[in-house]
């Protein structure tokens, strides 16, 4: 179990809209009963899920999309965010909530493409909790209707356990990585409704092949949907932005079902 989880006292900084920055920790103190780590966990994770269904509520009160971006570090989240929101341009809405443990040089990116972007630094925390969300979504205040894409902290285990109050966890996985991921992280891939292959322009460089990765997700994953994409070159990103369209369609639709 990483320290954010229960090892040892954690400080979350998050940075607002206005360029101010606060600190909370979490409160580790204990009752002279021992406490077993399982124990906890379990604690951490009913508390972040009490407020992930608030987030929920409040997403699906203002008839948004919110997806949870995870990956390796590297895997091209930014890069695929960015051409994202110069592509959907007059399409929809889009705000941004960046997850790093240190830096501001992603939310800078998103930034120079206009989108409403803020800044979660984790500190030591190795994913983002729903009451960072929570907080994130205060200096955000994104418009009614619109998709929010949160970018995880890079990491492919903690952020499977952390439900942050997203319609969708989408898993995106770089042909630089191995085609054999999915088994060595199945929860997240099991968590996940979506996973991008990216970075297709690099594939005649590397051994990594397109219908193994796929197999071995759906063998952790049955019900894995996959698009393979470059964000960099935008092959078969119209292919994700239909996903998009289609979750968005549907999330909006369910306030009034």
């Amino acid at each position: 179990m990483c320290g954010h989880c229960g090892c040892g006292e954690q400080e979350h900084e998050h940075e607002h809209a206005d360029g101010t920055r606060h600190s909370h920790s979490h409160d580790h103190s204990h009752s002279h009963a021992p406490t077993t780590l399982v124990e906890l966990q379990t604690r951490v994770l009913a508390k972040n899920d009490a407020i992930a269904a608030r987030n929920r509520g409040w997403f699906a009160g203002r008839e948004m999309l919110a997806v949870n971006l995870v990956s390796s570090p590297g895997a091209g989240k930014t890069t695929l965010l960015e051409r994202t929101i110069r592509d959907l341009r007059g399409q929809h809405d889009i705000g941004v909530l960046e997850g790093d443990q240190a830096t501001s040089l992603d939310r800078d990116r998103i930034a120079a493409t206009g989108a409403p972007v803020i800044q979660v630094n984790t500190g030591t925390g190795c994913h983002l909790e729903a009451d960072q969300v929570a907080g994130g979504l205060n200096g955000l205040r994104p418009s009614p209707r619109s998709i929010l894409l949160i970018e995880n902290v890079g990491n492919l285990v903690c952020p499977a356990m952390f439900d942050l109050g997203e319609r969708a966890k989408v898993v995106i996985l770089s042909v630089t990585e191995g085609d054999d991921k999915p088994l060595k992280y199945p929860h997240m891939f099991r968590a996940a409704k979506l996973m991008l292959i990216n970075k297709l322009d690099l594939l005649p460089h590397v051994d990594f092949y397109i219908a193994r990765v796929t197999a071995h997700a759906h063998d952790v994953n049955p019900g894995i949907a996959a698009i393979s994409l470059s964000a960099r070159t935008g092959e078969g990103m119209q292919q994700w932005y239909d996903w998009l369209q289609r979750e968005w369609t549907v999330a909006t639709e369910a306030a009034f079902a």
